[in-house]
């Protein structure tokens, strides 16, 4: 049985050098928000049974656990370390953390790097469309030391996310960069809802610097651009409909093709911090 998650960040292990970086901004990850790192590694017992020794491939399991670790702790030498290898698919097992866990993360699978794919089967959008927390999706550079980005729209996940990304930005450091995106032709009758939104937020924040845009154009593709230079994107799961199961078309856009690290926010109440 795997080992409960309870608020710990949870990142997804596999055997590629872009595995290890993601285990590095997870741990950072965690050392902000004051958290346990969890490794988890996914072990297939079927493709082991077709190996010359299980046991080698048991062995194997445990070493690239090892290599985690010890990425995540050069990182982040005082963050608690945990590593566990559970039986099963590695979407299925993060999704099983995720019910528990603060926030899973994993890497993308390398869609960033390719502007023609478009794979709804990739682990990342899976996990990110369906898990019951927060699910950081890491690339394989580390971001440049730019601002925290947020999309923000009028949605109550739209919210969450504004929520969630404040918090981020004052446990960095770093500044707020917040984006509301207004396309073309659409009418706008919501006054200034980001104004409104962030000055919420702000109360609850007073040593974050926060920039603010409402900016015409296509939400996914502004939100692209604005992230080249971020840290990290955060992003609702799904604008005026945040179903589980389902991703928007701007968090897709943003998975799909941000540099940055993306959190698509998602399981938590109205301000963004803490689950209902």
């Amino acid at each position: 049985m795997a080992t409960p998650t309870y608020d710990a960040v949870v990142v997804g292990v596999g055997g590629s050098e872009e595995d290890l970086q993601v285990v590095r901004t997870a741990a950072r990850e965690a050392a902000v928000h004051d958290r346990l790192l969890h490794l988890l590694h996914a072990f297939n017992w079927t493709a082991a049974l077709r190996e010359p020794s299980v046991a080698g491939s048991r062995v194997a399991a445990e070493h690239l656990l090892q290599r985690a670790e010890q990425a995540a702790t050069e990182v982040e030498p005082t963050i608690p370390v945990r590593g566990e290898i559970v039986e099963g698919a590695p979407v299925e097992a993060l999704l099983r953390a995720a019910e528990s866990a603060y926030l899973v993360a994993l890497g993308d699978g390398g869609i960033a790097s390719c502007p023609t794919c478009v794979p709804s089967d990739a682990p990342a959008i899976q996990v990110a469309a369906r898990a019951g927390c927060p699910v950081l999706v890491g690339r394989a550079e580390p971001p440049p030391q730019g601002p925290v980005l947020v999309g923000v729209d009028s949605s109550p996940s739209g919210d969450a996310a504004l929520g969630y990304a404040f918090d981020c930005a004052e446990r960095r450091g770093a500044r707020l960069l917040a984006i509301r995106v207004v396309e073309p032709g659409r009418p706008d009758h919501n006054g200034d809802p980001l104004a409104e939104a962030v000055a919420r937020h702000a109360a609850r924040h007073p040593t974050v610097a926060v920039e603010c845009h409402t900016l015409p154009g296509d939400p996914g593709g502004v939100l692209v651009e604005q992230s080249r230079s971020a840290q990290l994107a955060v992003v609702g799961a799904r604008g005026e409909d945040p179903l589980r199961g389902m991703l928007g078309e701007v968090s897709q856009k943003l998975l799909y093709h941000s540099p940055a690290p993306v959190i698509v926010v998602r399981g938590l109440g109205a301000e963004g911090v803490e689950r209902p």
